[in-house]
């Protein structure tokens, strides 16, 4: 099956090659007479091994906006490519080995292999796309449910043709929730998905069956055991939840934690180790930005230099968040309305800060006095919570962890005015997404993310 992990790999095995190849033949056209095991050779090698740990950070760039593959993965390639090779660059200067290479060959094999990059990394997925157009090493799959589960999964398949899986239809069952819509076909029944299932029709069964009722399911789930087809379930929303979930035993009984302090006492003090040293080396090379900006704000426009405004933290705590002033207004009460677009109440100098968000450098003071962490789900104002913690179930689970000056959700580009519902609850699943998968490496990649998305963010203003 040609499903997202193999065309992965392709892809990583690709990069490898062409790194390496490509110096070595342009070290064999300027110089044929190089020593390549000891030269050239050992920085391809080097290369590729530098450029997948650095695309373990830029890796993060591709969620951004779901943008076409030229506007995200192309600029992930090149940024990463450009990191590899002046770590490169520096590693071969420290060692004092640069006399040994060419410059023109380091130069042509910086400008030519993120071009082949690119156009490797595109062609290998056009080429993927089309094997599965044309039925070449597809996967005919069988949908068992007839439910919102099961179409958002069928829409998914039929939008990402790399997966090399072809939904050949869907079997009605008892507790069916949906309509068919006309661009997939019925194939049967229950006891129709049975026969199939016992005949090997389809080389897999994917069930998207509700939970109300767990005894048609469970039931089912039985029956299909004695057949010679793999079957896989689609989680709904509530099961999908379950699975982000940990176990404990407590008294040899195995307990599910819904709701649950997501750091323990190691890794809280891990990330506050974090905010400590990472926050003061910000602090101490911000410091003459951060005047400028205050000179700039008091000589352009009258009221103070910082605003204050009431936020919750952790467990709800409330706290006073700093930030440049950027608007005439300070608004700190019960209505506080966002800043949208052409704002009149932005001043010239705050719109500037806010477009580059250096509005929010004072909030590093934040974080050295506990109240924030520089990585966290971003603080809303007490009467945005108010408002959307009744209508965006499990909202104030944010509170689970410090709010941060930057965030999962703002990297993926979920920053700005939450003008609908619907941005603010996608704003909120990626906080808790970003909250069950805390790591240190994770907040590292952010934190690289927030410093290339910043330059290029449409939402901020």
């Amino acid at each position: 099956m040609v499903d997202k992990k193999i065309s992965s790999e392709l892809v990583y095995r690709s990069t490898d090659t062409l790194v390496i190849l490509s110096i070595v033949l342009l070290a064999s056209v300027y110089d044929p007479n190089y020593d390549f095991f000891n030269g050239y050779l050992a920085i391809g090698l080097g290369a590729s091994l530098i450029f997948g740990l650095v695309g373990r950070f830029t890796d993060i760039y591709t969620s951004w906006s779901g943008r076409p593959f030229f506007r995200d993965e192309a600029m992930r390639t090149v940024v990463t490519w450009l990191t590899t090779f002046f770590l490169l660059v520096f590693i071969i200067f420290i060692a004092k080995s640069s006399e040994q290479f060419s410059r023109v060959v380091l130069v042509g094999w910086l400008v030519t292999t993120p071009s082949l990059l690119v156009l490797s990394r595109y062609t290998l997925r056009v080429l993927l796309s089309h094997l599965k157009r044309i039925g070449i090493r597809n996967r005919n799959i069988a949908i068992v449910g007839i439910t919102d589960t099961g179409l958002r999964f069928a829409d998914s398949i039929n939008t990402q043709p790399e997966s090399g899986l072809q939904v050949a239809g869907f079997y009605s069952v008892d507790v069916d929730t949906a309509s068919l819509p006309s661009n997939y076909a019925k194939i049967g029944t229950a006891d129709d998905l049975l026969d199939a299932a016992r005949n090997g029709t389809w080389d897999q069964i994917y069930l998207a069956l509700p939970t109300q009722n767990q005894h048609f399911s469970s039931q089912l789930i039985s029956q299909l055991a004695d057949t010679i087809t793999p079957v896989r379930l689609i989680p709904d929303n509530f099961t999908h939840a379950l699975l982000h979930n940990k176990y404990l035993e407590i008294a040899d009984t195995p307990v599910l934690c819904i709701y649950d302090a997501p750091l323990s006492a190691q890794r809280a003090f891990i990330k506050r180790a974090e905010d400590l040293i990472v926050g003061s080396l910000i602090l101490l090379l911000i410091l003459p930005i951060m005047a400028v900006i205050a000179l700039a704000i008091k000589t352009t426009s009258p009221g103070p230099i910082l605003f204050k405004q009431s936020r919750h933290g952790l467990k709800g705590e409330e706290f006073q968040v700093w930030k440049f002033r950027t608007m005439t207004v300070c608004e700190n009460g019960e209505v506080i309305k966002q800043a949208i677009r052409n704002d009149v109440r932005v001043t010239k100098v705050g719109a500037f800060l806010r477009k580059t968000s250096l509005d929010e450098l004072p909030q590093f003071f934040n974080v050295i006095q506990g109240h924030m962490s520089i990585v966290g789900p971003r603080p809303h104002a007490l009467a945005h919570n108010e408002a959307y913690k009744a209508l965006i179930p499990g909202y104030m689970q944010r509170h689970m962890m410090k709010p941060g000056i930057t965030g999962w959700a703002q990297v993926n580009g979920w920053r700005g005015e939450t003008d609908t519902l619907y941005k603010m609850q996608k704003r909120v699943e990626c906080d808790m997404e970003y909250i069950r998968s805390w790591s240190l490496w994770l907040d590292l990649r952010i934190i690289v993310a927030t410093a290339f998305k910043t330059l290029s963010d449409k939402n901020a203003y």
